[in-house]
């Protein structure tokens, strides 16, 4: 049976697959073997500007040649090499050989078994997977954040002044409005994406236990060290980690997850707060011709979108908290379990698209509904008790907390009236008495 999303195990790869397809070119299996050629390719080149003494005779004219190996790389390329690992079971060995194959045409066989020169295959994959992992982020998952927290910016000044009944604990609480409730989310995004810019994103290259054992050996009087550095962070714009064992030890990307956790778990708080908000009647829903809310009630117009976003966030939570947790640890100088964890990278990538993509959409479809947010202000001016008892503190009146506190803790509905009237009865001047009368629920929003 040929794969379709129809039979995809996965949803990403079969009901969401069209939502995440600008993420194939860095997170499939055949993204992960062309981002190997790449750096196999680069360090061949980086050894013969070195030079090694015996890449001095390459010709720097094949250079653009050979980095077309990788620029041009095909899915029929991909194909080739998995047919080459069906015979080594190594899936690095398998790029060394498809490359060997292309020396063979571009006139190189003398130089092929500088290819993958004292190297394992953690140099190849630890510098391959945090390669594709930053150019994801610049290439897709940047510009899909950006939508989301330039939706949020439009919306918090569309609404700047718009009042708003605040409740804590669920309870009738100061007012607030309702821009500044989304600019909250506006900053904490923002604050966390300077944190996600700080990480630097790092990769081992250092050979078989991380020391250049095979480099020094043969070439003892080269500094691989220097060249290491200079390669990863020059060629390829990642930071180079040294020393290390033989595997990257993953800080740096534990970190990153971490981070993008947080971010997702920000717009979490967000869809439940808009979703609550929905429910409370305080949005309406754009409605779309031909769609259904439910198969059994006719008049439902559902909040799916922050609900679709919630539940893939949490997956994307859920499986980058397992990245972070679990890629820092290997047993001794190194042990398996990185890999094929690692081969799921793209799995909360995908999840964190979909949910981006989920509540901007979400966001998109919110219609005001302005007279609910004045009915629950009128309905509870019980909240401009805080006001009036600061103000009776400033004055130095005797127990106003106390006094308040009697009027509004009851069962009884607290009004306009009410509250005008026990202000009467406060002895103090016409002049605080007419401040006093000026605070409503709705001008009562602080700064």
């Amino acid at each position: 049976m040929s794969l379709s999303i129809l039979n995809a195990i996965s949803p990403i790869d079969g009901r969401y697959r069209n939502k995440v397809n600008e993420l194939a070119p860095f997170f499939s299996e055949e993204a992960l073997i062309k981002y190997r050629v790449l750096v196999e390719i680069e360090y061949f080149i980086a050894l013969c500007e070195l030079p090694l003494p015996q890449l001095k005779s390459v010709d720097s004219s094949l250079f653009d040649s050979l980095r077309n190996i990788y620029k041009n790389f095909t899915s029929e390329n991909a194909i080739e090499i998995k047919d080459i690992e069906s015979v080594t079971n190594h899936d690095v060995k398998a790029v060394e050989y498809f490359i060997k194959k292309k020396f063979d045409a571009l006139g190189l066989i003398q130089y092929k078994e500088f290819i993958h020169f004292g190297l394992t295959s953690q140099d190849i994959n630890n510098t391959a997977i945090p390669l594709s992992i930053k150019e994801a982020i610049n290439s897709v998952y940047i510009p899909e954040y950006q939508n989301v927290l330039n939706k949020l910016k439009t919306l918090s000044n569309e609404w700047a002044q718009v009042p708003m009944l605040a409740r804590t604990h669920g309870q009738p609480a100061s007012p607030t409005r309702l821009g500044k409730e989304i600019d909250v989310f506006v900053v904490r995004l923002e604050e966390q994406f300077n944190l996600l810019n700080d990480i630097p994103s790092a990769a081992k290259f250092g050979g078989a236990t991380g020391n250049f054992n095979a480099h020094h050996v043969a070439y003892p009087n080269i500094d691989w060290k220097a060249f290491g550095s200079a390669f990863v962070q020059g060629k390829l714009g990642l930071q180079h980690s040294f020393p290390t064992t033989q595997i990257e030890h993953y800080d740096h990307m534990a970190a990153l997850f971490d981070t993008l956790k947080r971010i997702n778990t920000i717009l979490i708080d967000l869809d439940r707060d808009i979703w609550t908000y929905v429910s409370m009647d305080y949005f309406k829903q754009k409605i779309k011709a031909g769609e259904v809310g439910s198969s059994a009630m006719p008049h439902k117009v559902n909040p799916i979108d922050f609900e679709n976003s919630e539940g893939n966030l949490g997956i994307a939570n859920a499986i980058f908290e397992h990245l972070s947790a679990k890629l820092p640890i290997s047993r001794l100088q190194r042990d398996l379990t990185d890999s094929t964890v690692l081969r799921n990278v793209g799995v909360p990538f995908g999840h964190t698209i979909i949910g981006f993509k989920s509540t901007l959409k979400g966001l998109n479809k919110l219609l005001l509904n302005d007279s609910k947010f004045a009915k629950d202000l009128e309905n509870n001016w019980a909240v401009v008790a805080e006001a009036i008892q600061t103000i009776l503190r400033r004055e130095g009146y005797p127990n106003p907390y106390e006094a308040l506190k009697g009027l509004t803790r009851t069962n009884e509905e607290i009004n306009q009236n009410s509250i005008s009237n026990f202000i009467d009865t406060l002895e103090v001047s016409n002049d605080i008495k007419t401040e006093l009368k000026r605070i409503t629920p709705s001008n009562y929003t602080g700064i």
